[in-house]
Formats: structure tokens, sequence, C-alpha cells
């Protein structure tokens, strides 16, 4: 038992990371769906992108619990495979809540929502990212000892995995020549590139609402663009975009 606060905070921290990866992937690389894709009323990309900016929000705020409670159970540190075995269980846990919560019970969105089959892409999902890592981590819980706990080390190394992770969400990918930006209603976008100092930029594309572009910025930097009213920029990261919300 003087153990259960270290494992419990590693649990938690695998559960965010299992929610950074659900995000990540799943809502920004491939875009296979929004936290809130399936509920009625919710169809307004703005609106998609905000609630999946709180989405993130919580997850970083669980990472950064889950941190402050490891550094203050680190004399309760247990060995290195038992500790990877908890953040793998944590990991698991939350693709299968998710699954059943968010894809059966409230049905909000499914992993896959153009599939025809959504229920087998549910399924897999869940066994590939969710089940199979809780019987890994169950079997590294389940072996002998594995040498003394290094808990300050194991500290910062799940920190920099939990910041490493938002930061390469941050990035455009490799060899990308547009960036998408969001802004906020009643911004015109030429406007708001001239005033970030991007009036030269090419507009390539824009939704009939005017709240969508898509532009070439020629590898100039797009974060003046929060600065001019822009509610979410890509390749610029999301907080700024996320909190500039409170402002609509």
């Amino acid at each position: 038992m003087a153990r259960f606060a270290w494992m419990r905070w590693t649990f938690l921290l695998g559960f965010a990371l299992g929610g950074f990866f659900d995000g990540i992937l799943l809502h920004q690389i491939l875009q296979w769906h929004h936290l809130l894709s399936l509920v009625p009323g919710m169809a307004d990309l703005r609106v998609q992108i905000l609630w999946d900016g709180y989405f993130h929000a919580l997850m970083y705020g669980l990472a950064a619990l889950a941190l402050w409670g490891l550094w203050r159970a680190r004399g309760q540190a247990v060995a290195t495979g038992a500790t990877l075995g908890m953040v793998l269980a944590g990991f698991g846990a939350w693709h299968v809540i998710d699954g059943v919560l968010s894809h059966w019970l409230l049905g909000i969105h499914r992993v896959k929502l153009d599939s025809p089959a959504p229920l087998a892409w549910d399924l897999g999902w869940m066994a590939a990212f969710g089940l199979v890592p809780i019987l890994i981590g169950w079997l590294l819980l389940r072996r002998p000892g594995q040498g003394g706990p290094r808990p300050a080390a194991l500290v910062l190394v799940l920190g920099l995995v939990a910041a490493l992770g938002g930061i390469w969400a941050a990035q455009p990918p490799e060899g990308q020549p547009f960036t998408t930006i969001v802004f906020a209603p009643g911004i015109d976008p030429e406007d708001a590139l001239s005033r970030a100092g991007l009036g030269d930029a090419r507009v390539v594309w824009m939704d009939p609402l005017s709240q969508v572009t898509v532009a070439q910025l020629e590898g100039r930097s797009p974060w003046r663009l929060y600065l001019s009213g822009a509610l979410l920029v890509s390749g610029a990261g999301t907080p700024p975009g996320c909190f500039n919300w409170t402002r609509v």
C-alpha cells in the first residue's frame, strides 16, 4: 500500500497519454473525427475545433497533475518495468473507456466516421490500443524484481514524453507549404494577414463564410496571426487558439 500513490499517478499519466495519442492522431493528423462529430447542431468547424481544444487542455491538465503527483510520491517509486506497466495500463484504459463511453453509450463520435463498417473500426482500435497495452502492462507488473527504482529520472523521462508529444503535435508536416487558419467571426482574412505582416501571402482557398483560410506563407512564422484574430493556426500550436475563443 505504501507504493499505491506512485502506481496511481503513473496510471493517470498513461491515461492522459492515451488521450494525447487519440487527439493528435485521429483529430489532427488523420482527421477521421472530432470529439463531437456526431452531436446534433455541432457541424460548425469552429465549434468542433473549440471542443477538441478543450479536450486537449483537459489531457494536458491530467498529465500535469500526474507528474506533480509522481514528484511528490518519488520516495515510493517502484521498479522501472512496473512503472511502464502502469503507464501502458492507463494508456489502454483510455481507449477502452473512450470506446465504450464516447463511441457506444454517448455516440458523440466513432473512430472512422466515413467507414461503411464503423463498429469494426471501433472494435479493432479498442483491441489494438486498449486491450493489448493493458495486457502488456499486466505482464510487466507480474515480472519479478527488475532492479532498483530511479524515481527522479523516471519522473523526468515521463515528463519529457508528455511535453514532446505536445510539441510534436504542433509541427506542420514536412514539405507542407500550406497553412490552415481558422479566424474568429467577423474577421476579414486578407485584412488579418496584412495586419500580421503577411499581406503578400498567397490565399489558395477560403470557405464561403471566410472563417477557414488556407494560405501559403512562404516559410514565414504564422504566430503573429493569433494577434490578428486567428483562433487556430496549423503548425503554430493549439493553446493560443483554444484560449482565443474566450474573446469570441
